[in-house]
């Protein structure tokens, strides 16, 4: 059965902890992520988490129900991250160009906790917030709701799906990573015009894309298609 999390005021430690602090949901959301970034998925447990913050295992336990709701944080911080002092500027497009690139960079700059949160859904304010957001800028285009809700379906899941396939390269080791990327100028870039005629015509354009994030490009192709969308309205 889930813990009943305390309120906050409620659970607030009288004193600080053996670092000098005083422990919030907050303060263990980037304590986390600092772990995560350091020591990975498999290294970030409850213990660790306790003894990073100067405090018992056991009292994380009064701020979250368990490790899937410290996740469930996780990824909401992320968006928040995201978000920060983003304006709207009354351009649809570039406001949603400028959202997807910023929640992209944001998961991967912390690629251990995308992998981690990238496929979950907080219902949690940050998320509801930019949900909000993104919905409003696409019904103020006149689209129709169907519409609406079609092209955000696609640009979050679009977001998170790349941010999550971009991190999990990201999060390889180092020796794996710089291997899977010389692939394609050790082998794909060697196929002889006899046996790979396709393969060996783009090589030299495949050695100089395939190592990049294709992101910015499907993220251009979805627009396209939500402004043509609009034009045959």
């Amino acid at each position: 059965m889930a813990k009943e999390v305390v309120p906050e005021t409620d659970r607030r430690r009288r004193r600080p902890t053996k670092q000098g602090v005083v422990l919030t949901q907050k303060l263990i959301v980037e304590t986390a992520l600092r772990m995560l970034r350091e020591h990975g998925r498999e290294g970030m447990t409850v213990r660790r988490l306790g003894v990073a913050l100067g405090a018992d295992p056991s009292t994380l336990y009064r701020y979250f129900r368990g490790t899937d709701d410290l996740t469930l944080a996780i990824a909401d911080e992320l968006i928040g991250r995201a978000m920060r002092d983003w304006r709207a500027t009354g351009d649809w497009r570039g406001d949603l160009r400028d959202i997807g690139l910023r929640i992209h960079a944001a998961y991967l700059d912390h690629p251990e906790a995308a992998v981690l949160t990238a496929s979950r859904v907080s219902g949690r304010a940050n998320e509801i917030a930019t949900d909000e957001v993104v919905l409003g800028i696409l019904r103020a285009t006149g689209l129709p709701d169907p519409d609406v809700v079609r092209v955000y379906q696609a640009f979050i899941d679009q977001t998170l799906a790349f941010a999550a396939l971009d991190a999990a390269g990201l999060a390889l080791p180092a020796a794996a990573r710089a291997a899977d990327e010389e692939v394609w100028r050790a082998t794909y870039a060697r196929l002889s015009p006899d046996t790979h005629p396709h393969i060996a015509a783009t090589a030299p354009l495949l050695v100089a894309r395939m190592n990049h994030s294709a992101y910015p490009t499907a993220l251009e192709m979805l627009l396209d298609s939500a402004a043509a969308t609009l034009r045959t309205d």
